[in-house]
């Protein structure tokens, strides 16, 4: 008999883009699950002499900091006892019931404990929390937020693709930094493209919260949304933060005029190693319960950065919906998830836009990419620059509003030109920089940042901190745009500022349109209607959950790890490591499980071959490197910062063993680094030594090239975060909170090889 022959199929299958997608079994022990874990409590809450004293099982004197908060803040004792005591499933009729009124299951909310919340979401079928989501979000009019970053941080590009974005009718615009120093360059201009064409839209700057609020009392900024929340006591203290210090900073915006929202989603405490074996939509609840409590007009959910996690998960795209209803069933404004690339299927990514294209949000996308996929910073988006005539379509083919208009060609050449001679009027008036007119060409026909001639990051970085050094404000630049002829885009800016007096956009769901804010207040979410359907039984969710390419740790492990436990290590022990004196030391501070647990990067890479191309790098920089092994933490960040208060040179960098590194000084912020690696699938050797090179040059004081790691747009997170996240629990795993860093020699043998 011959063997049968695999049917062509498969391996037609096996060409197309959804087989780059992960997907993760359930695995409750290691925190994937989506609506019930083992470990969720069963709703409960008990009030005494108005106090309450309990939540979810747990006793008072049991509380951790979250339910301290929550039973303190959230939680209306005259309500608790009508809510609790209801059934889940009466409840969740109740919210796809056209005849109950959105103010009493608002009501209703603020008497539920988050496994309460959990239960009642956890009864409804996608199509139910559709409708439901429609009927329970806090605006009528549904909008959307638009990502505007580059590869180079370019000004003159930033300010052309806001001037774009704003145009197609986003009503929010966020940018980040590729390098972190360019942080007040990037809000400025983004600040000028925005006032190109329309008066009104709102605008973020993302870095580290406490320059992010200074940008914005600086006037460039109107909003703020990087108040992260976690849904465990450890994510949260290793976030080096508490409910009351996120509260007290979302008040210190909301002081200035700077509308804000706090951010949480599914997966983030499953990234960050903290998950307690609890479900997804459980640690999420307990997120938005917390921003209730906070007073936050509104949050930025559904998952975020661990979108593609928590999409890899059966049952994910539900949880991500499901987390957003929580949301906005709780009163808080929504921009849900749809900022984070969760597949490489286009079909996948059309599917998961269509509910909440249908449902309408307060902000769909937060946010829609509106460049290139590889020149947004924030990673890709669900949507990106390559696929707006694809949403716009969307809008046509459904006839819905997805908060986006058409536009002609000409009227964006119109405008980006406009903007990048605003921008570059601007810069020449404030003596910031002469902008070349072959630069201006360049920026105003380029699609994205590699097909442009104009500004390095380091030149951005001496742009950005002249700005930040001479405390030029939004005003400095009102006045400079009139001064040279730009008077239409001076008094958009300067409506804007006046706005930050008034503060009208501080009301929960608050965008501009028309001049005008547009609001809860103002314009209440007054839909209704009805919804019932088709649920899978038990036996047919099997089935449908059953794909391939399904990843356990086993796999994960057999696939990441290659370690031979009778091997002779090659990071050996020296004792505990000591303050440096040499000014030429740059400690490399590497995680519990580097080159122990662990033994290459998610690029391959053998981790000794790093340690070689970081150690020649700092050599080749003029330093002197120092290998130690941190065993208090295993976030970037921190292993950053240790390593630079341990060297004598008060630099150091901080790497993890999936690749992930930062270069660190001893005098800043956990999470305002030099320079931040964070695409380790993508970091080429050649990178690291540069990262080495670079750490040693600015030890002496120089101020070398930022390091800029190519992408070409994948989505990587799809890619990568199901392995990342059992590699990371591997790293968190070893971590000893009170354990000293320990000094490490590297013994190698002939021709460079580990004995």
């Amino acid at each position: 008999m011959t063997s049968t022959p695999r049917w062509r199929r498969f391996d037609e299958w096996d060409t197309r883009q959804l087989r780059h997608d992960l997907f993760a079994a359930e695995d409750v022990e290691a925190g994937f699950a989506t609506f019930h874990s083992p470990w969720d409590p069963a709703p409960s809450a008990r009030v005494e002499n108005g106090r309450v004293v309990e939540i979810d099982g747990k006793a008072e004197k049991d509380f951790d900091i979250l339910d301290a908060y929550i039973a303190a803040h959230h939680l209306d004792p005259e309500v608790i006892d009508e809510a609790m005591a209801m059934d889940p499933v009466d409840v969740a009729r109740m919210l796809v019931d056209i005849n109950v009124p959105r103010e009493k299951l608002e009501r209703l909310a603020r008497g539920m404990t988050p496994a309460k919340l959990v239960s009642v979401v956890a009864a409804m079928s996608s199509l139910e929390i559709t409708f439901a989501y429609s009927k329970m979000r806090q605006r009528r009019t549904p909008g959307n937020q638009a990502h505007v970053t580059n590869a180079k941080d370019d000004p003159l590009q930033l300010a052309a693709d806001a001037a774009f974005a704003v145009a197609l009718g986003f009503d929010e615009i966020e940018t980040t930094m590729r390098v972190a120093s360019n942080s007040w360059a990037n809000a400025m201009a983004c600040a000028i493209g925005a006032a190109v064409g329309r008066g009104g839209v709102l605008f973020q700057c993302s870095i580290e919260e406490a320059e992010e609020l200074q940008i914005g009392m600086a006037g460039f900024t109107s909003y703020a949304e990087t108040v992260s929340v976690y849904g465990t006591e450890a994510a949260f203290v290793d976030g080096d933060d508490t409910p009351w210090s996120k509260a007290f900073l979302t008040a210190a915006y909301a002081s200035r005029g700077i509308k804000a929202r706090c951010t949480s989603g599914a997966s983030a405490e499953l990234l960050m190693g903290f998950h307690e074996r609890q479900s997804v939509l459980y640690l999420e609840a307990r997120c938005l319960c917390l921003q209730r409590a906070m007073g936050v007009q509104g949050t930025q959910n559904g998952g975020i950065d661990g979108a593609p996690l928590t999409s890899s998960m059966a049952g994910g795209m539900r949880e991500l919906m499901a987390e957003n209803l929580i949301a906005v069933w709780l009163g808080l404004e929504c921009a849900s998830g749809n900022d984070t690339r969760v597949s490489e299927s286009e079909i996948r990514v059309g599917a998961k836009i269509t509910p909440y294209l249908m449902a309408g949000s307060d902000l769909i996308c937060s946010g829609f990419g509106s460049i290139r996929k590889y020149d947004n910073t924030f990673n890709p988006s669900l949507f990106n620059g390559e696929e707006i005539e694809d949403y716009l379509t969307l809008q046509r083919d459904f006839q819905a509003d997805g908060g986006l208009t058409p536009i002609t060609e000409s009227s964006v050449e119109q405008l980006r030109m406009r903007a990048i001679r605003a921008i570059a009027a601007v810069f020449e008036e404030l003596d910031l920089k002469k902008v070349p007119e072959e630069w201006v060409q360049s920026v105003a026909a380029a699609s994205g940042s590699q097909e442009t001639d104009s500004f390095t990051p380091g030149e951005v970085t001496r742009i950005s901190e002249a700005i930040r050094k001479r405390g030029l404000t939004a005003l400095d630049v009102v006045r400079a745009l009139s001064k040279r002829g730009f008077g239409e885009e001076a008094e958009n800016l300067l409506f804007m500022l006046r706005q930050r007096i008034s503060g009208d956009y501080l009301q929960t769901s608050a965008i501009l349109r028309d001049g005008k804010v547009v609001s809860a207040l103002n314009d209440p979410n007054d839909y209704q209607g009805p919804g019932s359907g088709y649920r899978m039984s038990d036996a047919r969710w099997h089935a449908v959950r059953e794909v391939r390419g399904l990843q356990t740790r086993a796999t994960v492990l057999e696939r990441e790890r290659r370690h031979d436990p009778t091997a002779t290590p090659w990071l050996v022990a020296k004792g505990e490591a000591v303050k440096g004196v040499d000014p030429r030391d740059i400690v490399i501070g590497l995680s519990p499980a580097f080159g122990v647990e662990l033994t290459r990067t998610t690029a391959g890479h053998d981790l000794i071959d790093v340690v070689l191309a970081l150690t020649e790098g700092v050599r080749e920089g003029g330093g002197t490197p120092r290998l130690v092994r941190m065993r208090h933490t295993a976030d970037t960040s921190f292993l950053g910062l240790t390593a630079a208060r341990l060297s004598g040179s008060g630099y150091g960098i901080g790497i993890q063993a999936k690749g992930t590194a930062v270069i660190h000084r001893a005098d800043r912020l956990p999470h305002m680094n030099i320079e931040l690696f964070s695409n380790a699938p993508v970091t080429a050797l050649e990178h690291y030594r540069a990262m080495g090179r670079n750490a040693a040059r600015y030890a002496k004081g120089e101020a070398p090239e930022p390091i800029v790691v190519p992408v070409d747009g994948q989505s990587l997170a799809a890619r990568y975060h199901v392995r990342v996240a059992m590699l990371y629990a591997i790293e968190t795993g070893l971590v000893v909170a009170d354990a000293s860093p320990l000094e490490l020699s590297m013994t190698l043998g002939q021709g460079g090889i580990p004995t």
